[in-house]
């Protein structure tokens, strides 16, 4: 009876954990080749029950028994994963089976792809990267610093570029020799170097409110949090203090995230006392070349920077970007590339990123507008995925 008993415990598990194994297939739509895109699976969308958990998961693809690389992101704080991301490479008008299924030890992806953190031993920057770009901005620390007339502030809400050439992680190795004297990242050893000047532009992507043809924006934020680092994804939410847009009251605060081979970073801005913002992008010394494409969703500004050159973009879901601006004035830092975006139920979404000639694919103005147009196909027409039954 006892050796009954088990075996049926045995096969009501084993039918148990088979039942929570799912057959997904992806579609791309379009008549390109698609990689370094992001799916994000429910319990929800994979019809599992809520008590599973989504780490106990791997991806499999049907046909080579391949597994694909995971990551569980706990969105909401609350210790439990709710969704389980993977990349899969798709051949244009095509689509592709993979199996999501339960597994005793799921392999996990250890070399760190994506990455960001709180920089406390560099005054309070928020620093974060992935296999191709990095990005920083700054704190109320260093905001004060400059209030008080301390040396070694700054004072803005822009978005520093940082111009990396190498796909392995340079955010701490970096910091680590500025910050112990061994070396500096002003200068380039082979890795890349942040050469960008941010100021009180916007940088890579600040935003601004227009109200009576003058910009007005934050100053440095106030709180983070971080969500989540890699392998394929980091994100994190930046929050600023209150201000003010010649009389309207702003409240606002930043979900960033970062995914593996992307140029660009996600900005999805909650926001209230406006219905549209300006994200901007800074035109420098304005030697640069704008591109614009208002029906695709893409801004774009191509410059020289020292001995090399750089495309900076910015890229809106479809019928979001309303407008732009190619703001230039003689005040310093304040000449901005704008895209003028809408605000509905409180947020706004865009993508902003750089490609560096020294550290991307990209070396003409041309070639990073095809990326920016390429990506807005793209997220206008996201990866489809169906659960088989």
């Amino acid at each position: 009876m006892k050796k009954h008993i088990l075996l049926t415990a045995i096969l009501a598990s084993s039918f148990a954990m088979h039942s929570q194994n799912k057959i997904i297939t992806v579609t791309n739509s379009l008549p390109i080749d698609r990689e370094f895109e992001t799916i994000e699976l429910s319990k929800k969308s994979l019809g599992l029950p809520a008590s599973v958990k989504l780490e106990n998961y791997a991806i499999k693809e049907i046909g080579t028994n391949a597994f694909i690389t995971t990551q569980t992101v706990d969105i909401d704080g609350d210790g439990t994963m709710d969704v389980l991301l993977f990349q899969p490479k798709i051949k244009a008008s095509s689509n592709k089976d993979f199996q999501v299924l339960v597994t005793e030890n799921p392999s996990k992806e250890t070399t760190i792809s994506c990455y960001s953190r709180f920089v406390p031993e560099r005054t309070d920057d928020y620093a974060w990267e992935n296999n191709k770009v990095a990005f920083r901005t700054y704190g109320p620390v260093a905001q004060k610093m400059v209030e008080d007339k301390v040396a070694g502030g700054t004072l803005t809400s822009g978005i520093d570029a940082w111009l990396k050439r190498v796909e392995y992680p340079i955010i701490n190795k970096w910091y680590e020799k500025a910050t112990n004297g061994t070396g500096t990242y002003h200068k380039d050893t082979g890795e890349g170097l942040d050469n960008f000047h941010v100021g009180d532009s916007r940088g890579v992507g600040g935003i601004a409110v227009k109200v009576d043809d003058k910009y007005y924006f934050s100053k440095n934020f106030t709180n983070w949090k971080t969500i989540t680092t890699g392998p394929i994804r980091t994100s994190f939410i930046l929050t600023y203090a209150d201000w003010d847009a010649k009389g309207n009251k702003i409240t606002e605060s930043k979900l960033i995230s970062l995914d593996y081979g992307s140029y660009l970073s996600r900005f999805e801005i909650n926001i209230t006392g406006t219905k549209s913002i300006a994200a901007g992008i800074t035109l420098h010394d304005k030697k640069g070349t704008i591109g614009t494409n208002i029906k695709e969703g893409w801004l774009s500004y191509w410059e020289p920077i020292d001995d090399s050159e750089i495309g900076m973009g910015i890229v809106a879901p479809k019928n979001t970007l309303t407008s732009f601006d190619n703001h230039i004035t003689n005040e310093k830092d304040l000449s901005n590339l704008y895209g003028n975006i809408q605000v509905k139920n409180n947020k706004a979404l865009y993508y902003v990123g750089f490609g560096w000639k020294k550290g991307s694919p990209f070396q003409t103005k041309q070639e990073w507008e095809n990326y920016l147009s390429s990506f807005a196909q793209k997220i206008n027409s996201p990866l489809i995925v169906k659960v088989k039954k």
